[in-house]
């Protein structure tokens, strides 16, 4: 449990101290998701890592922000999907992209800006970019020949490869991380003097210790950083590859699809001339695959065109189904929206941000979800207040008074004689009293989870509160007897009331449902001048006699698993 030293009492919680800088803008952003298959889980979890931030900070009105998302819709990969499903790839695209947005909007991700990079004015961000690398000195036009991974459109030296076999059960190189298949490429393409960006990446990483976290990943880059760091290609001859953006002034060469995509980071700010407002305050969530593409193709490539890095990078690691990857061939790719129609939009929400360990895999099973989703957000949470605000245990639908007598301050760190609250009710207060800053910090430590467990501790706390007194057993016809149940089903509401609003940036609607029950108004539901209890300081409660919101039955229901809506792939 959350135990205060020496059970003393923490002054009423305020946000406010919580998040002390000064409002300031900030991008948030997901990766742009490759159009050449249906959005699944994984996808959904980058962009709810994303959501979950951006409406968190929006509740600490931390100042303006935005939050995009989108697809990345040029490549040799969207070439090949797109002769393989016998359509065009602007066909293609098109349809993959609209089940991305329809995806996302459905799991309620608050986007403000969804960017295809199929779009004029990422086309022209993409050419003036190009343009600031050339003029730069940072391209070179040059042979290359390697190892080329189309599914991670990308070239693998030979310590990434290993021996494998393909669909013919012939021998081949594979990538040894993804197990894909490489060919042997050679081409004249236009090449990106990264070497010479090691030192500055170096200096960028050591002089900001934060901007790739969690930490294990940012000792990751570093020690990339002292392995062989060659020259980049980026570009492709077009007549490979003709599905993308031609490079300026060269009508034989296509940019590379890394580059391009990368670059939509800065069309959403309108780059190249209003994106000055607000980069570099921009926060990337990336997946772990893609760190490197990320951590330092990327801020070599805007240091060469005469930009900073992003302010910070966020990483998490991938889902595994039943301890397998994820993959096709398997059959074991999740539809989010499957998910979503069995364990409701926030029942998987919560799932996806409960259970995702940022520095670890995680694993995927219908019996966790509905094990943790009942316990947390139908049992625990939903039980809680079913409870208080019942008619048999109070019958005037009113958000009842507090009293200072039954509930006292404490006396020099010990509970009075005089009251009736012991000295585990002061640890539930104290606990619930600093629960905004635990949570602040988990939310800036990109540890989302560790904010939900807080809270999970903190709603087991005041469970046992209300079991502890058992306030339906109070004699409501005796004054005294009345005083304490009143002040109890007080306390309880309070510490759902803060919960409510805590949770507000993972269930939105079950935060809603369960704030509207206690009558909370809208600009009632932020984090700037929060306080709890504030009776116990003999100060003015906003909520006390006010009437409850109306009932609109259970909070959560409970989940049931059904092996005939099992959450499977979506096809193409």
């Amino acid at each position: 449990m959350l135990r205060p030293p020496s059970c003393r009492f923490l002054p009423p919680c305020r946000a406010a101290s919580a998040a002390t800088e000064p409002a300031r803008r900030l991008l948030l952003s997901t990766p742009i998701f490759y159009a050449n298959g249906p959005p699944h889980i994984g996808h959904l979890y980058s962009a709810l890592l994303a959501d979950a931030l951006h409406r968190y900070r929006d509740l600490r009105g931390a100042g303006p922000g935005r939050l995009s998302t989108g697809t990345d819709e040029h490549g040799l990969k969207i070439q090949q999907a797109a002769a393989a499903a016998e359509t065009s790839p602007p066909e293609l695209c098109e349809r993959i992209s609209g089940l991305f947005r329809h995806a996302l909007t459905q799991a309620a991700v608050s986007f403000t800006d969804f960017i295809r990079t199929s779009e004029p004015r990422h086309q022209r961000a993409v050419q003036h970019f190009w343009e600031r690398l050339r003029d730069g000195g940072a391209l070179y036009k040059g042979s290359y020949e390697g190892w080329y991974c189309t599914p991670e459109e990308c070239f693998l030296p030979g310590s990434q490869l290993a021996d494998g076999r393909d669909a013919q059960g012939r021998p081949c190189k594979v990538s040894l991380e993804s197990g894909h298949q490489v060919h042997w490429t050679r081409e004249d393409n236009y090449m990106f003097k990264l070497s010479t960006f090691r030192e500055p990446l170096r200096r960028w990483l050591q002089d900001n210790p934060e901007a790739i976290c969690p930490q294990p990943f940012h000792q990751r880059v570093l020690h990339w950083l002292e392995e062989e760091l060659p020259d980049l290609s980026v570009s492709r001859e077009r007549s490979r590859l003709p599905w993308g953006i031609p490079v300026p002034g060269d009508s034989t060469q296509t940019i590379y699809v890394w580059v391009d995509a990368l670059v939509n980071y800065l069309s959403v700010l309108g780059y190249p001339e209003t994106h000055g407002e607000w980069w570099p305050a921009a926060h990337h969530v990336v997946g772990k695959d893609i760190l490197k593409f990320h951590a330092l193709y990327w801020p070599a490539l805007l240091l060469a065109a005469g930009l900073a890095p992003p302010e910070k990078i966020l990483v998490h690691s991938h889902w595994t189904v039943h301890g397998q990857k994820m993959s096709k061939s398997l059959g074991n790719v999740i539809d989010p929206m499957a998910c979503i129609q069995q364990f409701t939009l926030d029942g998987f929400r919560y799932f996806l941000l409960r259970q995702g360990v940022p520095e670890r895999d995680c694993d995927y099973y219908e019996e966790k979800v509905v094990k943790v989703v009942n316990s947390e957000l139908a049992d625990a949470l939903g039980g809680l207040l079913n409870r208080s605000t019942a008619l048999s245990i109070n019958p005037t639908s009113t958000y009842p008074c507090f009293s200072e007598s039954c509930f006292p301050k404490l006396d020099d760190g010990v509970p009075r004689t005089d009251g009736r609250a012991s000295a585990e009710d002061y640890e539930l207060v104290a606990s619930v009293a600093s629960l905004p800053l635990q949570v602040a910090t988990a939310f800036e430590a990109f540890q989302i989870y560790k904010a939900l467990e807080c809270i999970t501790l903190c709603v087991r706390q005041t469970n046992g509160f209300f079991q502890r007194h058992q306030p339906w057993k109070l004699n409501r016809d005796s004054p005294s007897e009345q005083l304490w149940l009143d002040t109890i089903l007080h306390v309880t509401l309070e510490c759902l009331r803060v919960f409510g609003t805590l949770l507000q940036p993972v269930v939105p609607h079950t935060a809603d449902r369960l704030l509207s029950r206690l009558a909370v108004r809208p600009e009632e539901r932020t984090l700037v001048g929060l306080t709890f209890l504030p009776r116990y300081h003999g100060w003015a409660c906003p909520f006390e006699g006010r009437l409850l919101g109306p009932s609109t039955g259970l909070l959560f229901q409970k989940l049931e698993k059904s092996l005939r809506h099992q959450a499977g792939t979506q096809k193409l």
